[in-house]
């Protein structure tokens, strides 16, 4: 399934970087996370940097076993809930600081540069948006395969 493979790569993708950073890796980091991505607590690169990372590898996983679509009963039910948890989650977060930025009702501008509000407005926040459809559009097609593929009682 081309959606279960795209939600997958996201996933993937962004636990890379994530790696990247926790290793010492700068591209990009600073319009990310500010001032942490100078200091770099150990807090943040434990759980900011590897704990990221290690979720969306689950992501991916959980991507990858909605697109092979042989999930069947609980198991299924499961992962598509997840799923769908996964992609409100980034669309929340994705449209939601979006928002927040666009229109400063919390007055974020003393707290976040120039330059990284415009990389979250231009490249962040269309990144989380674009996950929480590819899982959104997994979630949906994997219901779709496995509903039309259960088995049926036989009725004689």
């Amino acid at each position: 399934m081309l959606w279960g493979r795209i939600a997958c790569g996201w996933a993937a993708a962004f636990a890379g970087l994530h790696f990247y950073w926790a290793v010492g890796g700068e591209v990009w980091l600073s319009v990310s996370a500010g001032p942490l991505a100078t200091e770099r607590p150990l807090w943040f690169v434990v759980t900011g940097l590897w704990g990221v990372g290690a979720l969306c590898l689950l992501g991916a996983l959980l991507a990858w076993l909605l697109a092979r679509s042989r999930l069947r009963g609980v198991p299924a039910l499961l992962a598509r809930w997840l799923g769908w948890g996964v992609s409100a989650l980034l669309l929340v977060r994705g449209i939601g600081i979006e928002v927040l930025l666009l229109t400063d009702t919390t007055h974020l501008a003393t707290s976040v540069s120039v330059g990284q509000r415009a990389w979250t407005l231009a490249l962040w926040n269309p990144w989380f948006i674009a996950g929480g459809l590819a899982f959104g559009l997994t979630a949906l097609r994997s219901s779709r395969y496995t509903g039309a593929a259960a088995p049926r009682p036989s009725s004689s």
